[in-house]
């Protein structure tokens, strides 16, 4: 991922006060822990590197606003979103772990958190546990939803989460049905959502028109890391203008109805803008 890096805590402080400068209001921290296990416990401790990502940037970066990752499957050993017995992923036993990762983050700050496992009723865990422990104010950014896409790759590979047998297919979307993200749209609302995210986005604007138009709340894309990649490998080579490609991309994802935008372009943009 041309440009991309991973920041440790001190240079991820220095790296989020250039991009606030700029005008860039939130960021999205997703961690690397130094080791992982089956269960992948480092993602809710409260020394854990985001914990401590979070706690830095308040104290260096005030008014940026902090979203965090809420998954486990940077921290497990088999790179799995879930807990894993008898090489399943199971759906229920892992509700409670995103539900303390949750809890964790907001301890330590967090402005907001975005479950992206796709586990079945994890916005409902994640809204309780945050309500019992104080937490009622942060909001939700649910990955409502998430396809099984080829356009992960990069990040996988940056992430070191690329799962160690099998595939995500049993909990992610099927890239050939909206229907089916409609009704997981409509699942985490009820369960208590403020705002719905579609990923990847280009490949997929058809279905963040189709939830811009049927739900109130606001519904983001994610400009996920195979297009980015995809785009600067060109640009590379000489084939299309980088500025101008990525600008039409991020109109397009724009224009068919995304209130907001996660994407890898967001420094450039800043400056280009």
């Amino acid at each position: 991922m041309p440009g991309q890096y991973r920041f440790s805590v001190d240079h991820l402080v220095k790296e989020a006060g250039e991009v606030h400068r700029l005008g860039v209001p939130a960021v999205v921290l997703f961690g690397i822990p130094a080791g992982k296990d089956e269960t992948g416990s480092q993602a809710w401790s409260a020394d854990g590197v985001v914990p401590r990502a979070i706690a830095a940037l308040k104290d260096h970066v005030p008014g940026l606003v902090i979203i965090t990752d809420v998954c486990i499957d940077e921290y497990t050993s088999h790179g799995h979103c879930g807990v894993v017995r008898g090489g399943r992923v199971l759906n229920d036993p892992t509700l409670e772990l995103l539900a303390r990762t949750a809890v964790s983050h907001a301890a330590a700050g967090a402005d907001i958190v975005a479950p992206s496992d796709m586990m079945d009723g994890r916005v409902g865990a994640i809204r309780a546990a945050l309500d019992d422990e104080g937490f009622e104010q942060i909001p939700i950014v649910s990955y409502a939803a998430k396809y099984a896409s080829a356009f992960y790759g990069p990040f996988r590979e940056a992430a070191e989460s690329a799962p160690s047998f099998g595939d995500r297919r049993g909990y992610q979307l099927d890239p050939a049905n909206v229907r089916e993200a409609l009704r997981e749209c409509e699942l985490d609302v009820r369960e208590g959502a403020d705002a719905l995210l579609v990923k990847p986005a280009l490949p997929y604007l058809d279905v963040v028109r189709a939830a811009r138009e049927r739900f109130e709340l606001p519904v983001g894309a994610y400009n996920v890391s195979g297009e980015y990649a995809m785009l600067k490998a060109a640009a590379r080579d000489g084939w299309l203008d980088e500025r101008q490609a990525a600008l039409e991309s991020l109109t397009a994802i724009k224009r068919a109805g995304a209130d907001f935008i996660v994407s890898y372009w967001t420094k450039e943009l800043a400056e280009w803008l």
